[in-house]
């Protein structure tokens, strides 16, 4: 079965700012050679500790960064960031993203509709637009008269609701997420999971989700990757992160906060 994502040799370096006016700044390294693949249908957590490279990781993947070196290529199709907007759009037709903050990644001068809409009208997606749009909103459990409201008016949990609807919309086959609980009260959070958990499987989703919290990994997770120092350390079922064998996986587990 050919791997719906397969990221290979994947390296991202940053050149940071220079230390003095005769010399080169310093090169960071996020991503360090790299090799990740995902089956059709997966749902692989990226776990790691600040800093570890795994939501670069991710918008390597997810093609909103060109990789240093290596390649991206998605059902063996490669996804090249360079050229023109259309070059994309297939490879944006196949994916959503869903980020950490709701109301940054919301335009807060659309309404919406509009905003959920955005998808369909960039990626020229047939049919009746607001039709769509009323359908997604149902599906992640918003009223219909949402679309004539701003972004402002709603809570952080409605928040990435919406966002999560704008992500789902055109009906992709990866649906990407960059910590998008982690700005959410445990109550919402818990939500915000079962939703995505439904939506993957009722649309056949492909997910990839970075998360520093282990427990939402652990619920929503078939499978994952522990990243430390640009590198992929550990990567199996989720299981392992009941016996984990790295010390990195075991630091992390053993800091995640348990309730008696």
């Amino acid at each position: 079965m050919t791997a719906i994502l397969d990221g290979s040799g994947l390296h991202r370096t940053y050149r940071l700012p220079r230390r003095g006016p005769f010399e080169p700044g310093p090169v960071r390294t996020a991503v360090d050679g790299v090799d990740l693949t995902v089956a059709p249908g997966a749902r692989l957590g990226i776990v790691g500790e600040s800093g570890s490279g795994k939501s670069t990781l991710v918008r390597l993947l997810a093609g909103l960064e060109a990789p240093s070196a290596g390649t991206v290529t998605a059902s063996g199709r490669p996804v090249v960031t360079s050229g023109s907007a259309g070059a994309m759009r297939w490879f944006r037709r196949e994916t959503g993203v869903v980020f950490q903050d709701p109301y940054a990644s919301l335009d807060p001068r659309m309404r919406v509709g509009s905003i959920v809409a955005e998808p369909l009208r960039a990626l020229r997606i047939p049919g009746s637009h607001a039709e769509l749009v009323r359908d997604v909103l149902e599906r992640v459990d918003l009223p219909a008269d949402v679309v004539d409201r701003y972004p402002h008016e709603f809570s952080g949990g409605q928040r990435q609701r919406i966002a999560i609807a704008r992500a789902v919309v055109h009906s992709p086959r990866i649906l990407f997420g960059d910590e998008p609980m982690s700005a959410l009260d445990v109550v919402v959070r818990a939500r915000v999971i079962e939703l995505f958990r439904s939506l993957a499987d009722d649309l056949g989703l492909t997910l990839v989700l970075v998360s520093h919290d282990i427990g939402v990994v652990q619920r929503l997770c078939d499978t994952v990757a522990v990243m430390s120092a640009g590198r992929i350390v550990e990567h199996g079922p989720v299981s392992l992160l009941d016996a984990p064998q790295h010390p990195v996986t075991r630091a992390l587990v053993e800091a995640a906060p348990t309730l008696p």
